[in-house]
């Protein structure tokens, strides 16, 4: 977005804001019996009329008049959703410290929850780094989707591991020369050089992104994450010794070929077919791929697909560790003021999404309509009646859309656990836990998240390729590493000098 883009955000969400001032007690005295809801969606969009949403506003007694966007188009639409002066009554923010939701959020378009979630069991933060986290200089402006607080880690096909006799890796240089060996030793079998060892899509701009490979290898070689100190001062990642390094031994992975041609361009949501073709066998990502590889490996062949390994973080080659954390969750549900304009009505949704986010309204949204399309085994949910169309809906239903609008239960765990058919996906999913445990031991966490510099907001825009772009040029070849260091300078020169300064004043006002 563009800064006359957000100022116009800005403008209009405060002619929003005012207007719905000036309206009389009377005019908004009672809520109706409909809340709208802006919310992504990742296939099939549900009938209004389908059983998971009877089944869903039965339990909280209101209707939903849901907007659902795909979510490839939903940044966009969520901007421009910011820009109008139609804002839903409950809006799903995917990039809560972006400029747009920044804006508008302190031109008062949303309420500011940071008091108010206290009376609300399941709406008051359930861990107070997240909820630190998920404010935006102290102030909450909505409840956060919940999510591991770990989930980096290293995917691996087995099946070539074991052919080559190699172990899973636990340092750098062990993964350099597994990568290695994937690339030159024929680990399928069919007598071709056609396979190489490390899959990487192309990835968003903002160099701050936690969950991509760049950030999650330079923290395992003792760069910061988001931001450290360094002289008393806090300093952005890439303004490390640490960050070089590690950029330098990726850049040796890309001139050996071991990592995909085309790594600046391969779209994200085909990161998972080079594996499963028997092209590329490492993917440094979400713990959740492993998962997603191994069901689609059984897809491409049922009876021969226990060919995935996980493992965590790695150590550093002089035995150091260092893990890579997420914030702890992926964005948060926000409440406008533009229907939502009395401290009464705003205890009715709260009270509403308090349900929502109840155990009951969980496994809604999380898993789904218990005895229709999944049963319970010890704990555990596992799927039945799928040849049923009409329960497939229902599966689609909760996979694709309403589990968007759950806060409390995660995305890939569900209210209950999944039970998988086989043992192979099982495994995948058990693996989780353990590793996330033992690398919380070493995690590195982003003393800012917490906070947005003004400047940011308003410049974040153009500073944030000019790194990230740079980095990429840099691994592919195109420019030195001098050329890269200029980047840097370039980014403070730009306004990032600013960006730091203030940055580092709210992370010491806020608190770490």
């Amino acid at each position: 977005m563009t800064i006359r883009r957000v100022s116009t955000a800005l403008a209009l969400t405060a002619a929003l804001v005012v207007s719905a001032a000036g309206c009389g007690d009377d005019d908004a005295a009672q809520m109706t019996d409909t809340i709208t809801v802006l919310a992504p969606l990742f296939g099939t969009a549900p009938d209004p009329n389908g059983e998971l949403q009877q089944a869903v506003q039965k339990l909280i007694g209101k209707n939903l008049d849901i907007t659902w966007v795909p979510n490839a188009d939903y940044g966009d639409k969520a901007n421009v959703t910011l820009a109008s002066n139609n804002l839903p009554d409950v809006m799903v923010v995917q990039q809560d410290k972006g400029p747009s939701f920044v804006q508008a959020a302190k031109a008062g378009a949303f309420w500011d929850l940071t008091d108010k979630l206290d009376k609300y069991p399941n709406l008051k933060p359930a861990d107070e780094r997240t909820g630190r986290n998920a404010t935006i200089n102290g102030t909450r402006y909505g409840i956060y989707r919940v999510r591991p607080p770990l989930r980096s880690a290293v995917v691996l096909r087995k099946d070539w591991l074991d052919k080559l006799g190699l172990k899973l890796p636990e340092t750098v240089d062990d993964l350099y020369a597994i990568a290695k060996a994937f690339t030159e030793r024929d680990p399928d079998g069919n007598g071709k050089k056609d396979t190489y060892g490390l899959i990487i899509p192309k990835w968003p701009s903002p160099v701050f992104t936690s969950g991509s490979p760049y950030n999650v290898v330079e923290t395992w070689f003792g760069a910061p994450n988001g931001w450290g100190e360094r002289n008393g001062k806090l300093v952005p990642a890439f303004d490390t010794e640490e960050f070089y390094q590690a950029n330098r031994w990726l850049k040796k992975w890309m001139d050996e070929g071991l990592v995909n041609r085309d790594f600046a361009t391969l779209d994200s949501a085909n990161w998972s077919d080079p594996f499963v073709q028997g092209k590329g066998g490492i993917i440094i990502d979400q713990n959740t791929r492993a998962t997603d590889v191994t069901l689609k490996l059984k897809q491409k062949d049922a009876n021969d697909f226990d060919k995935v390994a996980m493992v965590g973080n790695l150590k550093r080659s002089d035995g150091e560790k260092f893990s890579l954390p997420f914030e702890g969750y992926l964005g948060i549900v926000a409440i406008s003021k533009q229907r939502i304009r009395t401290e009464k009505q705003l205890d009715e949704v709260l009270t509403v999404l308090d349900k929502l986010q109840s155990k009951e309204g969980s496994v809604l949204l999380t898993n789904g309509i218990e005895g229709r399309n999944f049963k319970l085994e010890n704990g555990y949910a596992a799927l039945i009646n799928q040849d049923d169309p009409a329960v497939k809906v229902v599966q689609n239903d909760v996979d694709k859309a309403f589990i968007q609008l759950g806060t409390r239960a995660s995305i890939g765990l569900g209210q209950y656990p999944p039970k998988y058919p086989d043992a192979p996906t099982q495994k995948m999913f058990e693996l989780r836990k353990p590793l996330m445990e033992e690398d919380l031991k070493t995690a590195v966490f982003n003393p800012a998240l917490p906070v947005v510099s003004d400047t940011y907001v308003r410049k974040g825009g153009t500073l944030d390729p000019i790194v990230s772009d740079a980095r990429i040029k840099f691994l592919s070849g195109e420019i030195t590493e001098d050329e890269l260091r200029a980047a840097v300078k370039r980014w403070y020169d730009s306004g990032g000098t600013d960006v730091a300064k203030e940055t580092g004043e709210l992370v010491a006002k806020v608190g770490k």
